[in-house]
Parts: C-alpha cells; structure tokens; sequence
C-alpha cells in the first residue's frame, strides 16, 4: 500500500516537472518567435547551425543512454529511450530540412519564408531538449520500482539432509514388446 501511494507520489512530480519545463520553454520559445523577425539573415543561419549542432549533441547524449540502458539489459528502459531516440531523429531531420529551406530563402531574399524555417528550427531544438529530459527520466525513473534485490541464502548443515529427498529409486519395470502390426515388413 504505502509503495502504491509513493509510486502515485512521484508520478505525479514528473506531470508536474514535465509541464514545467514544457509551459518554460513554450515562454523561452515565444520570445524567440518575437526575436526571430528581428533578426538579420546571418544571424539566422547563425542561431540555426547552432541550434543544429546543438540537436546532434542531444542526440550523442541518447545514444549513451540508450547504450547504458542495454548495458543494463532492461527492457522497459531501451524501449522508453528508443521511443525518444525515434523522435530525436525525425525533429534532427525536420530542422536539417529547414537549414537548407532556409539558406535558400535567404539566398532569394524571401524575409517571410526564412523567418517560417527559423521557426521551424526552433521549435525542433526546443522539442528535442525536452526528449533528451524524458530520455535521463526513463532511465533513473524505474530504478527505485524495479530494484537489484540480492537474495543470500544460509543452509543449516545439521537440520538439512545431504541426500536429495527427490532423487527416489525407481524399480525395473519389464519392457514387453507388442508383435508387429503386419506379418510383411
């Protein structure tokens, strides 16, 4: 009962840590919204490769604990950080997608679509940090439900027969073979 209550407890201190973070950086990101039509093309392209480089570093940080959690040969772990790993990897390819976008929009001097792929980047880098945050959840949360219990086992020599009272000798049984079915064989 009282394990049930602190499972519910910590349950709900990670909704609670988890719409934190993300209701803070939708703040952070909305201020980057409002910055982005501020700035100037190569500060764009600037803050973009940055936030790239920073995604892959992310995704470096994941593949170590998705590496730490096979090493560990837990189930649950590998697939709670192979599902964000999954969706690391799609939002990485979504924002390299939008570099490319958005160096060409820049090139053709289109303001509006340069400042859409900016946002897409930076919406994919906020997203990702938030998944590399699930990603360390997933493995210290199970850590105190599932426990490495070691069992130590003492055997009192005197109370404790050495024969093993299984091990029963059985007698010889006849074997009689029923004739052939078919006198042509």
């Amino acid at each position: 009962m009282a394990r049930a209550a602190f499972m519910a407890v910590m349950f709900m201190a990670a909704l609670a840590f988890a719409q934190a973070g993300e209701s803070g950086s939708a703040r952070s990101t909305m201020s980057d919204f409002e910055k982005a039509s501020g700035l100037s093309d190569s500060e764009k392209q600037e803050k973009a490769s940055q936030y790239t480089s920073e995604m892959r570093g992310v995704l470096t940080q994941v593949l170590g604990l998705l590496k730490e959690a096979r090493e560990d040969k837990d189930v649950i772990k590998v697939n709670c950080v192979n599902e964000k790993l999954t969706k690391i990897k799609g939002l990485i390819r979504i924002a390299e997608q939008a570099d490319i976008t958005l160096q060409e929009a820049i090139a053709k001097g289109e303001r509006d679509a340069s400042t859409h792929e900016y946002h897409k980047i930076t919406i994919s880098h906020q997203k990702v940090k938030i998944l590399r945050t699930e990603a360390e959840q997933c493995i210290g949360e199970l850590a105190f439900a599932v426990g490495k219990t070691t069992v130590e086992v003492e055997v009192d020599k005197d109370t404790v027969p050495e024969d093993d009272p299984t091990d029963v000798a059985l007698p010889d049984t006849p074997v009689f073979r029923p004739p052939a079915a078919s006198p042509y064989q």
